[in-house]
């Protein structure tokens, strides 16, 4: 039996020749699951074939790039893959960096451009969200509204309230660190900016209420703590500002005065324009949103549903993004929302990624040949302990087809439910995994109950489903050769 640097090898090989080998290669990378290859002739890959190479999960042609599935263990292959062709290393990239692929500009490239350059500013600070989503957890499931361990006055109560409280507030502040990787401009003067637009100075005069003008010019009084698209904005005019004096200002004064006269420039843009205006879409994003959610009945109920099942199409084409940066909007602005985690937005709350798990429970039940059974179990494992559903969605619902529509089952059962008992996420749980459920903390024991109950349901339905309806044992023939790349 080979080993698992074999294997690697073995994949390398098999898809370096699927490709057209070294000669048809310009560049090739990798993100956290896939292969991206830069290739002269793209009409040489048979998307077929390639999917059918022992260790492969799926193919996806976007932004000029053939990328190649691998799934978790992509860094070991990429290192064959390096090895075997004599090829260039590049260093590995985000997930979501397909907008800075060249292409012809279009309405659809532009918004592809523009969501994942928000999905680039907002992806990062997942980590900083879940700790303090955990800290706010702790607050609700300890306090007097549920088990009343501690009370409101305790240190330890307090502490876990201000930690909670500070991964959102800041929020101006860290955005202008990832804003400004974004768009290539200086990270510590952004962040700069966004400590100008949380000041504490600055609320207490938009707190009085009283008029108050920048170089002259009338600033609308408006508290920009929590606050998402303001600081987006300003970086984004700022990466040009200090780009033009970077372009005329001598180096040996350059230190001191690109800096300085960047701020100058950008004090008046940024308090009296770019952050009322942002202020604005933000809210007027949020408050729709939550009206719709409001509404109720039947409409919403189904729309949750809909969006539950259809939600890993919509991650399969990007437009997940825009679900997601509206979702991080309104727990910065509103603290909670009760419609777009409700349908299951992104790899963070529960319908969407409890059906993907268990369309994989489904079907490890099913398929017959080892192998691949021995695959669906491991996808299972990655999607519910580890939060990771490609695995699961390229390596069963896209390549069998049929799971596919068990995982939408299992959405939209899921999502219909949430819809019906009108649950509301009180914290925000960016992860796709078992802890997603724990979003819906936070408010009247049932309505954890309810939200716990909508994955469960998600993940039960699309079990049953995906048994029900099985898979196609064509394409477990075709791929019968293909082995376990999973860390043991």
């Amino acid at each position: 039996m080979k080993n698992k640097t074999q294997q690697y090898k073995q994949v390398a090989t098999d898809v370096l020749s699927a490709v057209g080998g070294k000669t048809n290669i310009s560049s090739v990378t990798h993100c956290m699951t896939r292969l991206r290859f830069n290739l002269k002739d793209e009409s040489i890959p048979n998307d077929t074939e390639i999917q059918n190479i022992a260790g492969v999960i799926g193919v996806n042609r976007a932004g000029g790039q053939y990328q190649v599935i691998i799934g978790q263990t992509v860094n070991k292959v990429y290192d064959e893959l390096i090895a075997v062709g004599d090829l260039t290393r590049n260093a590995p990239i985000d997930e979501n960096l397909d907008g800075k692929l060249k292409e012809k500009l279009t309405f659809k490239t532009a918004g592809n451009l523009v969501l994942n350059k928000l999905a680039g500013c907002l992806t990062p600070l997942i980590p900083m969200l879940i700790a303090a989503s955990m800290f706010k957890m702790f607050t609700a499931v300890l306090g007097p509204s549920m088990l009343n361990i501690i009370g409101t006055k305790t240190s330890l109560y307090q502490l876990f309230t201000f930690v909670g409280d500070a991964g959102f507030y800041f929020f101006p502040v860290i955005l202008g660190y990832t804003a400004a990787k974004q768009f290539n401009t200086s990270r510590i003067i952004a962040m700069f900016l966004g400590a100008i637009l949380i000041d504490p100075n600055l609320i207490k005069i938009v707190t009085a209420g009283k008029s108050f003008d920048v170089f002259g010019i009338p600033m609308q009084l408006v508290n920009y703590s929590s606050t998402v698209i303001p600081i987006i904005l300003s970086v984004w005019i700022m990466s040009y500002v200090e780009r033009f004096f970077k372009r005329y200002t001598a180096s040996s004064i350059s230190t001191i005065v690109v800096p300085t006269l960047t701020i100058v420039v950008m004090l008046p843009i940024s308090l009296c324009v770019l952050g009322p205006a942002g202020n604005f879409v933000g809210n007027y994003i949020c408050e729709g949103i939550l009206a719709f959610g409001k509404l109720g009945g039947l409409p919403t109920i189904i729309a949750v549903g809909v969006v539950g099942a259809l939600w890993e199409i919509l991650v399969m084409t990007g437009m997940h993004l825009l679900m997601i940066t509206t979702m991080m909007m309104i727990f910065a602005q509103s603290g909670h929302e009760n419609f777009v985690t409700l349908g299951a937005v992104a790899a963070s709350m529960s319908v969407a990624s409890m059906s993907v798990a268990g369309m994989c429970l489904g079907a490890a039940l099913r398929i017959k040949d080892k192998n691949q059974r021995a695959l669906a179990w491991s996808y299972l494992v990655a999607s519910i302990i580890g939060g990771v559903t490609e695995p699961g969605l390229y390596g069963l619902a896209v390549r069998y087809k049929r799971p596919f529509v068990g995982m939408m089952i299992g959405g939209f059962c899921g999502g219909l439910y949430a819809g019906i008992t009108s649950i509301t996420a009180y914290v925000m749980v960016p992860v796709a995994n078992f802890l997603s459920l724990t979003a819906y903390v936070g408010g009247q024991t049932s309505n954890v109950i309810n939200g716990v109950m909508s994955g469960v349901i998600a993940f039960v339905a699309a079990a049953i489903a995906t048994y029900a309806i099985g898979v196609e044992s064509k394409s477990v023939q075709a791929t019968t050769k293909t082995f376990k790349l999973v860390e043991a």
